[in-house]
């Protein structure tokens, strides 16, 4: 079949939907779900596990990932989108061993308290008022939950429980941040740990809470506090959209990655497309290796274009090249 097409635009019903091949892998989500622990089952650790196996970083990315597992500080990583900062802490956590890898995306309204732990004070109050509701009817009363089945800790605050091995902990795109974000996380990523005052204040009646985790495990927190006994290996990614305050930069090892090179970008391809894809698409491939100096476009621009002229085999040339040229439209640059 010539036409590649699906949505023909024509106005008339037809099942042509059932022609819709199977998605991008990294677009795929009809497996997994929230936990990501296996890589083949989760859709975003699935498609990094196959990548992480033939990533090849460069020797500054090692030396900044060592440098960060030795000194126990957090790794700050910068680049343009697409380079592969996210992708970096998958790749740490996969060869190493350390599991599911802790995210959390950053947002405009995003304040620490989102990372360390949430306190569903109004889930509490209308259970209670449940209660006493129930209390006076023939109902029998469900039995009272204690406090720390409305306290929920976030990334961050999984992170820092005590463990034998570090967790890993992404936190994306701390750029897109308020101004205050960067130096409230200080005295967490300095110390290594944190209070909840919602369980300080019952320690004296309950010394140990069990809280859930990020995982959705129950974990015990004493006396309010939680005190990380392994630092965490934590990746901070930025675009570079504003400058960090030199309080936390001290604090961080830096690394600034570069757009990947020839044989990075083949691995990349491979891995998301299989071992032909790349030789399939050179003239795609070699657009984006020789686009000009200063020009931004992300690797996932590059894998849309070849996953989708693949699926347009014999179309004509000109329509191939105007679906490149919609997919690979440069990021810096207003159209």
């Amino acid at each position: 079949m010539t036409d590649w097409r699906i949505y023909r635009g024509a106005g008339h019903p037809h099942d042509e939907i059932r022609r819709l091949p199977a998605p991008p892998p990294w677009r795929d989500f009809s497996t997994g779900g929230a936990d990501d622990t296996l890589a083949g089952r989760d859709r975003r650790l699935g498609v990094r596990r196959r990548l992480v196996q033939n990533h090849h970083p460069r020797p500054a990315e090692t030396d900044a990932v060592n440098a960060a597992l030795y000194l126990r500080r957090p790794l700050l990583v910068t680049g343009n989108p697409g380079t592969g900062k996210s992708t970096l802490a998958h790749a740490v956590a996969h060869e190493l061993g350390l599991g599911r890898v802790l995210r959390w995306p950053i947002v405009s309204r995003s304040t620490l308290q989102d990372g360390l732990y949430r306190y569903d004070a109004i889930g509490r109050l209308q259970d209670v008022q449940l209660e006493r509701a129930q209390a006076g009817s023939t109902v029998p009363a469900a039995t009272p939950a204690g406090i720390g089945s409305y306290i929920r800790l976030g990334p961050l605050g999984t992170a820092l429980l005590p463990s034998a091995q570090p967790r890993v902990l992404l936190i994306d795109e701390l750029d897109k941040s308020d101004l205050d974000l960067p130096n409230d996380l200080l005295n967490a990523l300095e110390e290594g740990e944190f209070a909840i005052p919602e369980l300080e204040r019952l320690a004296d009646r309950e010394p140990v809470v069990e809280v859930l985790d990020d995982d959705g495990r129950k974990v015990p927190v004493q006396g309010g506090r939680i005190r990380c006994s392994t630092f965490p290996f934590i990746v901070l990614t930025s675009n570079g959209e504003r400058d960090f305050p030199a309080a936390l930069l001290r604090r961080c090892i830096r690394l600034e990655l570069e757009p990947p090179g020839e044989e990075q970008l083949g691995a990349m391809i491979e891995a998301h497309l299989g071992p032909d894809a790349a030789a399939a698409e050179e003239d795609l491939v070699g657009r984006f290796l020789n686009r000009d100096p200063g020009e931004v476009i992300a690797t996932d621009q590059l894998l849309n274009a070849i996953y989708l002229t693949q699926h347009a085999p014999r179309a004509e040339r000109v329509t191939r090249e105007r679906i490149a040229d919609m997919l690979m439209q440069p990021l810096d640059q207003p159209r």
